[in-house]
């Protein structure tokens, strides 16, 4: 059976990356373009980093659009294609996390395919056209990979939950990760964005479309993040560095093949509760990890390896499955991350919840096929 990867055709890496996008955009001959960011990052002139560069390209035009709330909505959306069109834009750089970057690729695929302009009608693998707007992506967070990936999740408000859409067109033409950017990040931040490249890698590294191309990249990003992410959380230069890269990779591995359970049940958590997307996959990842373990071949055995556990090869099954759960657990508390759902949700929620998660675009590429009723137990587990 064949497989295909989309990568973006460039992308920087390392600290003196954000020089990059000049090139980038001149590369592109791009004249006209919107700024997607976040007020806090404009606010506070993180973005300003990125545009002194712009600066200097002769003849660029460009304006901003702030108005993107974390798990953007399909009114966001809309709002940034509107800022889109009426500024003629022929480009879009896009400074921040996952939710500035979701919303980004949603306006940016949509204006070069106006039959989409429902927004819902992009869930799932869209069947679109035209390659989306042109989109230059600078990551804020060493986490969603939303930089590399061919999916971008919006959420619809009105049925609270969170469309996963997936589109090779609408992956950005290059990608700039410079661990300045992320150097902003509070403690907790880190984690969270941090254990969610860990559950990319992870989930990537077990769903059923795996290959030896993505193995490749999914268990060198576990081996990083394993290693770095402590350090990371107290603002470590190297640490900062090796942890951008890991996040870029584990979204090579991902955005190619796949991912599974874990995220299929913090989607909802997020729609609902608006819950952050990495402290819901963190808090999830070791129990559906332990769910799906007999459905891993020999895997845990590599995730446990590449998270610094000793003597795997001397371990049985069973043992060395149980060894790969407690290191990712013990990272997860190690980094401040809540145990259990207990603030989060709530039990007349949890039909719900296990419905959106069956439902959810994740959901069938995890390695064991769940029934409602075993994600409803799984819930219940974290409460």
């Amino acid at each position: 059976m064949p497989s295909r990867f989309v990568l973006n055709p460039v992308s920087y890496h390392g600290y003196g990356a954000l020089a990059g996008v000049k090139d980038v955009v001149e590369d592109k001959r791009l004249k006209k373009i919107v700024i997607f960011v976040d007020r806090f990052l404009k606010e506070n002139k993180i973005s300003d980093k990125v545009v002194k560069y712009l600066d200097q390209v002769e003849g660029l035009e460009y304006t901003y659009f702030t108005d993107i709330k974390p798990n953007p909505s399909i009114k966001n959306v809309l709002d940034g294609l509107k800022v889109l069109k009426d500024f003629e834009a022929d480009g879009i750089v896009a400074i921040g996390g996952g939710s500035v970057m979701d919303c980004a690729a949603g306006a940016a695929i949509i204006n070069t395919n106006p039959e989409f302009e429902d927004v819902r009608s992009l869930e799932g693998v869209a069947p679109t056209k035209n390659p989306s707007t042109p989109i230059i992506a600078i990551p804020t967070t060493a986490g969603t990979a939303a930089e590399v990936t061919i999916n971008y999740v919006i959420t619809d408000e009105e049925n609270q939950k969170k469309m996963v859409c997936v589109d090779p067109h609408s992956i950005p033409v290059a990608a700039i990760v410079d661990p300045e950017m992320m150097e902003s990040m509070p403690y907790g931040l880190t984690a969270s964005t941090g254990m969610d490249a860990l559950t990319h890698a992870i989930e990537g590294y077990i769903t059923k479309d795996a290959n030896d191309l993505s193995d490749m990249f999914h268990i060198k990003a576990i081996e990083l993040i394993a290693k770095y992410l402590p350090k990371a959380c107290e603002n470590d230069k190297e640490a900062r560095e090796k942890l951008a890269l890991a996040q870029y990779v584990a979204g090579m591995g991902f955005s190619n093949v796949g991912l599974g359970l874990v995220h299929s049940m913090a989607h909802p958590l997020g729609a609902l509760y608006d819950t952050p997307h990495g402290v819901a996959n963190a808090i999830l990842l070791p129990t559906v990890m332990e769910y799906n373990a007999g459905a891993t071949g020999e895997k845990y055995r590599e995730i446990a390896r590449a998270m610094g556990v000793k003597g795997v090869d001397e371990m049985s099954e069973d043992k060395y499955r149980k060894a790969a759960v407690k290191a990712v657990k013990d990272l997860s508390i190690s980094v401040k991350i809540p145990e259990d759902l207990k603030d989060i949700v709530k039990e007349e929620d949890i039909e719900f919840l296990a419905q959106s998660a069956m439902d959810d675009a994740c959901r069938p590429g995890n390695p064991k096929d769940p029934t409602k009723e075993e994600i409803i137990e799984l819930y219940k587990k974290l409460i």
